[in-house]
């Protein structure tokens, strides 16, 4: 088992957990068989093929006692069908920003038989936070095309994928936007993509040197259905985004997506929901013949005096987010030369 990269001892995954001064939240996955870390990163289509097709071998731990350990607090939660468990607490005493690790166990008549850890992000008192899609938002994906996506999760790894040219820039003054490297702004990753993508992603956006952020990914897939991986219900999407901005009730927000499937349509209804919340909108142009339905949706999204931009180029997005503000002149003209 530990030779193909999978164990069949039961896991804890902790994903990147968020919150406020009290209300916390936390994800996670318990599995019977799951993948093993990757340790290697090399430039072969036979390995990096493998270590995709092993991340869908999963096999869930379902109804499962879990418990979360917490400033010496111990809350417990079971896991559904598909092994997820979510946490929603609130702490006793208000909770400082910046990351805090925590620890899941799972128990089995009382006893821990596993342990995963994590960390929850309290975000600073800033200005802005960013709603970020991850798929032809910032990682070349090919999205709309099954062929061309699948091709590139089998032949590329997640250090070898690439982000699209100027957008980790955009990303890395945008967390710096009103605000100091100490307090940076928050980001959250909403995407279509799997839970089983995650440490992938995550792998990806390290070594890009994305912003590090809480990332809210689409419902597990096991290997049958593996040809279907980021053709989830996009709906769900909306729901995640919204869970976020009733979170943050006080913060404005501003949304990063693209054009190859809904994020202009998602992003039209969070609008009309939550113009308050939304200083500003970002559409990556990744899929042309769809350039006239996208406008109109953005359309919509400036009557309900929310500005937008609609661009090809990561450059266009950075002089627009210098036009209204979130980045300042002085670090528009370090880019430029």
């Amino acid at each position: 088992m530990r030779w193909l990269g999978l164990t069949d001892e039961p896991t804890i995954k902790v994903y990147h957990g968020y919150g406020h001064a009290q209300m916390l939240t936390l994800y996670g996955h318990a599995f019977r068989l799951s993948t093993l870390p990757r340790r290697k990163y090399r430039k072969s289509f036979v390995r990096n093929t493998w270590a995709l097709l092993r991340l869908f071998i999963v096999k869930p731990f379902a109804d499962l006692e879990v418990s979360l350990d917490w400033n010496g607090r111990i809350y417990t939660a079971r896991t559904d069908s598909d092994g997820f468990f979510k946490f929603d607490w609130e702490d006793e005493r208000p909770v400082g920003q910046g990351w805090h690790p925590v620890v899941v166990q799972a128990l089995r008549n009382g006893a821990a038989i596993a342990r995963g850890e994590g960390e929850v992000y309290i975000p600073y008192h800033t200005q802005y936070g960013f709603i970020s899609d991850i798929d032809d938002t910032f990682l070349i994906s090919h999205s709309s095309n099954l062929r061309k996506r699948l091709f590139v999760l089998f032949t590329e790894n997640a250090r070898s994928r690439k982000p699209f040219e100027g957008v980790v820039r955009h990303y890395q003054l945008l967390a710096q936007s009103n605000t100091t490297a100490e307090a940076p702004n928050p980001f959250f990753f909403v995407s279509s993509s799997e839970w089983n993508l995650y440490d992938y992603i995550v792998e990806f956006a390290n070594s890009n040197k994305v912003p590090r952020g809480i990332y809210l990914l689409n419902q597990l897939k096991r290997f049958s259905q593996l040809l279907k991986t980021g053709q989830n219900n996009h709906q769900t999407k909306f729901t995640r985004i919204v869970r976020i901005l009733e979170h943050y009730p006080e913060q404005k927000f501003v949304l990063l997506g693209d054009s190859s499937q809904q994020d202009p349509y998602i992003y039209e209804a969070i609008v009309s929901h939550f113009p308050r919340q939304i200083y500003a909108v970002y559409i990556r142009n990744v899929a042309p013949a769809k350039e006239a339905d996208v406008r109109v949706a953005l359309e919509k999204i400036r009557a309900q005096g929310i500005p937008y931009c609609f661009f090809a180029n990561s450059s266009e997005a950075i002089s627009h987010s210098a036009t209204i503000g979130l980045i300042a002149s002085a670090a528009l003209e370090q880019v430029q030369s």
